[in-house]
């Protein structure tokens, strides 16, 4: 897994980050918003994960272990701050290759095990 957290990458970048930065920064979100997304329904199936790994490899060309991908889907980041403002934060940072290429990759994971939660922004609930 992703040895940095969304904060240690964050705080090392100056008004430019390098793209070795952005590159681990890209890497980490990718990690992330696929893994939270075998949450979004509160039941992690193993086809979830086994997806996750396989787009992972295939966009990152690097393994992680199912476990891996099961604790960054419960990382205690998302009781501090929700998924919504975890990429906002890092989305002012990230290259618009990066950006395009996680959502192709949460394309690929989202409808995996047959089931898609309907999300909705809060503030389109308001």
């Amino acid at each position: 897994m992703a040895s940095a957290t969304i904060n240690n990458v964050l705080k090392v970048f100056g008004s430019k980050p390098t793209e070795q930065e952005q590159s681990a920064l890209a890497e980490e979100v990718m990690l992330m918003t696929l893994s939270r997304a075998t949450a979004a329904d509160t039941n992690i199936e193993e086809v979830e994960v086994d997806m996750v790994r396989s787009v992972l490899e295939k966009h990152l060309g690097k393994n992680y272990s199912s476990a891996d991908i099961r604790i960054a889907a419960n990382s205690e980041m998302y009781e501090v701050a929700p998924l919504q403002e975890y990429l906002a934060s890092a989305s002012s940072k990230m290259r618009s290759t990066d950006k395009v290429q996680t959502i192709q990759a949460l394309a690929e994971v989202i409808n995996v095990d047959g089931r898609v939660m309907a999300w909705r922004s809060p503030s389109l609930t308001r």
